[in-house]
């Protein structure tokens, strides 16, 4: 054939394939889940035929009358060789096939390994080019977008900086297990409550958040911005003033005000992050997803709601993905802040492993840092995650899936016998302290503790009858309880 008619030919031959719009996810070094059926979606001119095609598998489809199409591949088996997806006259190069997880949150979760300890011994360990990881870059919206934004990033020393700390640290761990490949999905802002993720309508729609979201909701609609920018530049104003004071008195220099317009889109109100970063990637076949959030929620007035806010999370995108994966999250670590909020956000945390099925929580109470919100541990964040993951969803046998958590408690006299679960090789790291107890006065009293095997017996000789206990009750604890995994206790109150 002659160079003119073979050109001619495969013009013709690529404009046979339907001419196809994908989300962003569907690029270049992705990779797919195994195990289970993947949907892949994207819309063509209205009654279009798109053809989807990976190994020795093809599947066709027709697009409806407003041009969106989808169809589910059968379930692919791991493999770290690449491999070519064609979806209609899109070609998807260097394809990867083994677990796929999603990350979620605020800025401990969108936190990167190089503003994590030891990036220089990350880097040395980064030349993995079977670890992925996908970053969604688009924003908050108003309504529901099915187009996000972002791409795929292949491991390497090079790349490994710019990866979430805890989502990369917690897909190493499973790629050093497992030896397949793994894709890691971050869709994270800094500073942004869970009402953001979550679907506005189911908030409403779920009587314990009807009123408190509909408040939100009513305050977004009365918003007004020009008054909020004539406040804010006086704020701003006073600040100037309040920082030369400080220098001139050798004192710390106090945060600027935010840009309540700014603010306010960042955050994304009601549901608007949602919209705008979690429904472009429904329903990209996922194993399970982690979430670390909770900073943004622990004020005293409103952190009451978080359980059932999480659960509403978890359920809400299962619903929406069409599957019941694996759902983890961190507890919040210790940090010194004032009120009551963070141990009242770690209990909520903790009671929300009795509502959210499948689900797994890692305890850091013991890897905090008093005065940052961030602390840079992420290493362990991430394999406690995991270890959670390897135990339950890949069934490996591990030390434990997480830090001890309080079981039952009975009352002997003037003692209390604390039992727990996960609580193999319980041990204390120095003195055992951290516990108290209280009397029908509610009067809490530092209490002496001792182990016996894997249980916690519990007294204070100021309180001779007594009611109730709680251990690690404060922003900063003393949290000495571990098992045998150098896992810690999870704080609370019974």
């Amino acid at each position: 054939m002659k160079p003119f008619a073979l050109a001619l030919f495969l013009a013709v031959a690529v404009s046979a394939r339907a001419a196809v719009t994908l989300p962003a996810i569907f690029s270049d070094h992705l990779v797919l889940l195994s195990g289970k059926p993947v949907p892949v979606w994207g819309t063509a001119a209205a009654n279009e035929e798109v053809t989807v095609a990976i190994g020795d598998q093809k599947k066709t489809t027709k697009a409806d009358a407003d041009g969106k199409w989808s169809v589910k591949l059968d379930a692919l088996t791991a493999s770290a060789t690449p491999q070519t997806l064609t979806i209609g006259d899109k070609t998807i190069q260097d394809v990867l096939v083994g677990e796929v997880w999603l990350g979620s949150g605020q800025s401990n979760m969108a936190m990167t390994v190089q503003s994590a300890k030891d990036l220089e011994g990350s880097q040395k360990a980064a030349n993995t080019p079977q670890i992925r990881m996908f970053v969604e870059g688009s924003s908050a919206s108003d309504t529901p977008q099915t187009q996000g934004k972002g791409q795929w990033y292949v491991c390497s020393p090079e790349t490994v900086g710019r990866f979430s700390a805890t989502l990369y640290f917690f897909g190493r761990t499973l790629h050093e297990s497992l030896k397949v490949p793994v894709g890691l999905i971050n869709s994270s802002v800094g500073g942004t409550p869970i009402e953001s993720w979550i679907d506005r309508d189911a908030q409403v729609a779920t009587p314990e958040l009807k009123t408190y979201t509909e408040g939100l909701v009513a305050g977004q609609a009365n918003f007004e911005p020009e008054k909020a920018m004539a406040l804010y530049k006086k704020q701003v104003a006073k600040w100037a003033e309040d920082v030369k004071k400080a220098r001139a008195a050798g004192k710390d220099i106090p945060r600027k005000p935010k840009d309540p317009v700014q603010n306010r889109a960042h955050k994304g109100g009601v549901g608007g992050l949602f919209n705008g970063k979690i429904v472009p990637l429904i329903p990209y076949a996922i194993r399970g997803a982690i979430w670390y959030q909770g900073e943004a929620n622990s004020q005293d007035s409103k952190v009451g709601l978080y359980q059932r806010q999480l659960t509403l999370l978890a359920s809400d995108w299962r619903k929406r993905w069409g599957d019941e994966f694996a759902f983890g999250w961190v507890q919040l670590p210790n940090f010194v802040r004032s009120g009551e909020g963070w141990p009242l956000m770690r209990e909520q945390m903790m009671n929300a492993l009795q509502t959210i099925p499948n689900g797994g929580m890692a305890t850091t109470i013991d890897i905090g840092e008093a005065k940052d919100i961030h602390p840079k541990n992420k290493q362990d964040v991430g394999w406690r995650l995991a270890q959670w993951a390897l135990g339950t969803v890949y069934h490996k046998e591990v030390e434990a899936i997480c830090g001890p958590l309080i079981d039952t408690v009975t009352t002997k006299g003037a003692e209390m016998v604390l039992t727990f679960k996960h609580a193999k090789g319980l041990h204390a790291k120095g003195a055992l302290t951290g516990f108290e107890v209280a009397g029908s006065d509610e009067k809490w009293q530092p209490a002496d503790a001792k182990i016996e095997g894997e249980t916690v017996i519990v007294s204070a000789k100021s309180v001779p009858e007594p009611k109730r206990v709680r251990y690690a009750w404060k922003d900063f604890p003393t949290a000495p309880l571990f098992n045998s995994a150098g896992m810690p206790a999870s704080a609370f109150r019974r």
